[in-house]
């Protein structure tokens, strides 16, 4: 992984953002914490040590260039970039239906999932390959493979994010660097998605952001005689 152990997430919220940042902080890793939301961030950072907090809107290309330089010049060049970011419900990012909503929202989903990957990438990915070594991991879901009623918004951006994460796969494989596409398909145990799904449900139905945190470690630090790009974890309940 070279002599610096800098990790970049761009979508740190309670969940997966989150138990990734205290992940590769308890390794030892400076971590930059990307999202809207700077005051959650400033919260947490107090609680994972060597962590960075930057306000970044990923829809918006000049924030994601400039987020990205302020890091380099602040702590460095990230060797790992975890690609967390999606439209959250505040932005109506994930169901609704086909004829009742705004058709904007596909603009806005693929704006977040696909488009921002790209230019982080490219922020990102020329250090790498000067280094030969790196890490670019993209957290997906089951709209990356299919199609799923209610979420003709969302799911041919996350179809578009996954053929975008295997191009770059492909090209920056020889050159050292490793990108890997994570599909976790499950609900995720978070204070938001509890609710939505039943608060009620037994533990054993949500995916626990500590042990998807713990997935995204093992593929970042994967040796390059054995790399992977999909990869997919659900708990046992779910049905595929």
């Amino acid at each position: 992984m070279g002599k610096n152990k800098i990790c970049l997430i761009a979508g740190v919220g309670p969940g997966t953002g989150k138990a990734c940042a205290k992940k590769f902080s308890d390794n030892g890793y400076k971590v930059a914490m990307l999202a809207r939301n700077i005051n959650f961030l400033n919260k947490l950072k107090k609680d994972i040590p060597n962590s960075f907090a930057y306000k970044c809107d990923v829809s918006d290309i000049s924030d994601i260039n400039s987020t990205c330089s302020k890091i380099i010049e602040e702590i460095g060049n990230p060797n790992i970039f975890i690609h967390n970011a999606v439209a959250g419900v505040a932005d109506g990012g994930l169901a609704g239906s086909f004829l009742g909503d705004n058709p904007e929202r596909l603009e806005r989903n693929f704006n977040v999932n696909t488009k921002s990957l790209l230019y982080f990438a490219r922020a990102l990915a020329p250090e790498m390959i000067k280094n030969k070594s790196g890490s670019i991991i993209i957290t997906g879901n089951t709209s990356a493979l299919r199609g799923i009623p209610n979420f003709v918004y969302f799911a041919p951006t996350k179809a578009a994010q996954r053929i975008l994460a295997q191009s770059l796969a492909r090209e920056l494989g020889p050159k050292g660097v490793h990108v890997a596409y994570l599909l976790v398909d499950a609900a995720i145990d978070t204070p938001r998605t509890r609710p939505i799904f039943n608060p009620d449900k037994e533990d054993y139905f949500f995916c626990k952001p500590n042990d998807i945190a713990k997935e995204i470690f093992h593929i970042a630090h994967q040796p390059r005689s054995a790399w992977s790009f999909d990869a997919e974890i659900r708990p046992d309940i779910e049905k595929w």
